[in-house]
């Protein structure tokens, strides 16, 4: 399994998004240029964010983006899904059932119950950490200096 760079930089971008009073937003670019991605790719990656309605996107001059939802209520899960979509990580390619050369109803694969197994543990550990628990860890040594840090970088950037 290999997760794209898409759902650890989404992640960040929402852990920022977190740092902004009420009705402030944060504009695509500066969260891009922070993250050192590209406007052009990032923008792909806030638009997944809204369409899973994880943050809202205001247009605009004065425009950006912004949480929709309370960070308590948002899990590593969520952007995950929203970034890489529904689909398994693993599918069985019926290698077995040709070694064993099965017909095509007979195939069958020893390794599909594990995966399973192992991908439904590997959700719930990604459910339960939420972006508050994040931003919380994110208080704690060697972090909180640098979170300060980056708490008035938002406070520059945002739009109120």
């Amino acid at each position: 399994m290999h997760m794209k760079t898409g759902v650890e930089q989404s992640v960040y971008a929402i852990l920022l998004l977190n740092m902004l009073p009420n009705k402030a937003v944060l504009p695509c670019e500066a969260i891009s240029q922070l993250l050192s991605t590209s406007p052009t790719y990032f923008q792909k990656l806030l638009r997944k964010l809204v369409n899973a309605d994880l943050i809202t996107s205001v247009p605009g001059v004065k425009g950006g983006f912004k949480l929709t939802k309370r960070p308590e209520n948002i899990c590593v899960y969520d952007i995950y899904q929203a970034i890489e979509g529904q689909k398994s990580l693993y599918s069985s390619s019926g290698i077995l059932g040709d070694m064993l050369e099965l017909k095509q109803e007979e195939s069958c694969c020893l390794l599909t119950g594990l995966m399973d197994e192992a991908e439904y543990a590997w959700k719930l550990v990604m459910k339960r950490e939420t972006i508050a628990a994040l931003a919380e860890k994110m208080k704690e040594q060697p972090f909180r200096l640098k979170t300060e840090e980056l708490q008035r970088w938002v406070q520059e950037k945002m739009v109120a």
